[in-house]
């Protein structure tokens, strides 16, 4: 077991979940960083709550990090907290700038006034290959973002390897690619597509809109994902990683097995709506992931079909209790 400590930012989200779990289960210490303005979404972690020390702080605000920092005296930090939706990125452009690139440069400088021993992972994300400039995707890939939530993340990215190289940080990013799981907020196309077919089936919802169907994604599990996060902070040197299934499936392809699974034909329920449709779409996201796999040790476990039926049964069992 381990002795180590650890500071989640980003902990009552998705990944910041899983990631908790896994380094609970290897026997760190975790801190969690929440902001006291929010009543933070406790639902991911209401399991673990108990084994978290929640620290205070603010990805905006430079002088609450560096006092979260002092206090954790953490060995490893993920920094998971963003602007996360790409769409909402539209909406409040200069926002998920603030949050999602700037606070990224707040909290590596804090760790390197603060703790420059700790070990530090930023989630970087395959928005920033956006119009891609080669399929598939691997860590040499030129970005070429295509909203203002992938121009932030590379701005993240290269604002890690920029602290890396200048004051030998052991500082890294993953590049990860889709990935999902019951625990998804709503406003993702996943969650949303298993979400409605739960409640179609159980007839509290009679059609699910959507917008481009033919839209490719690379998906995977986020519980596989968080162990190569924690994988890349146990390396002797740091580097950058691609991590992704390298299979691509539609838009379509998910709402088919959804249904599917539920005994559903999607034709007779999905309505397709303008308005979920993109200013500037994203095409094909396929990430190349031989490096992690080589270097990291780092394996798939949890397959497309078998993730999104994962989740289908979730959010029934989740709304079969309302």
């Amino acid at each position: 077991m381990s002795n180590k400590s650890a500071l989640i930012t980003g902990i009552t989200g998705q990944d910041g979940s899983y990631l908790a779990e896994l380094l609970l289960e290897k026997g760190y210490k975790v801190f969690g960083l929440i902001r006291r303005t929010s009543s933070p979404l406790m639902e991911n972690i209401e399991h673990i709550v108990k084994e978290i020390e929640f620290v205070e702080g603010d990805l905006l605000d430079q002088g609450s990090l560096v006092q979260a920092i002092s206090k954790s005296k953490p060995d490893e930090v993920y920094n998971l907290a963003a602007q996360s939706f790409v769409g909402t990125s539209w909406t409040q452009p200069v926002l998920t700038g603030q949050i999602t690139a700037i606070g990224v440069t707040n909290i590596l400088d804090a760790v390197h006034k603060t703790r420059p021993e700790a070990k530090f992972y930023q989630a970087s994300s395959s928005e920033m290959f956006g119009k891609v400039m080669e399929t598939p995707q691997k860590e040499t890939t030129p970005f070429y973002p295509r909203s203002p939530y992938g121009v932030a993340k590379v701005y993240g990215h290269w604002i890690t390897v920029n602290y890396r190289e200048s004051f030998d940080m052991f500082a890294c990013s993953g590049i990860l690619f889709n990935h999902e799981s019951p625990r998804r907020g709503l406003e993702f196309v996943t969650r949303k597509v298993t979400d409605a077919v739960a409640r179609i089936k159980l007839g509290m919802q009679k059609e699910l809109r959507m917008g481009n169907l033919d839209a490719k994604r690379d998906w995977g599990f986020a519980g596989d994902y968080v162990k190569a996060m924690w994988l890349m902070l146990q390396q002797a040197t740091p580097d950058d990683y691609v991590i992704a299934t390298g299979e691509t499936h539609t838009v379509q392809e998910l709402v088919d097995i959804a249904f599917g699974h539920v005994g559903l034909s999607w034709r007779d329920y999905v309505v397709i709506d303008p308005k979920f449709v993109r200013p500037a779409e994203v095409d094909l996201l396929l990430g190349d992931c031989t490096k992690a796999k080589q270097q990291l040790g780092w394996k798939l476990e949890v397959g497309f079909e078998q993730l999104v039926t994962m989740m289908v049964e979730s959010d029934i069992a989740k709304l079969s209790k309302l």
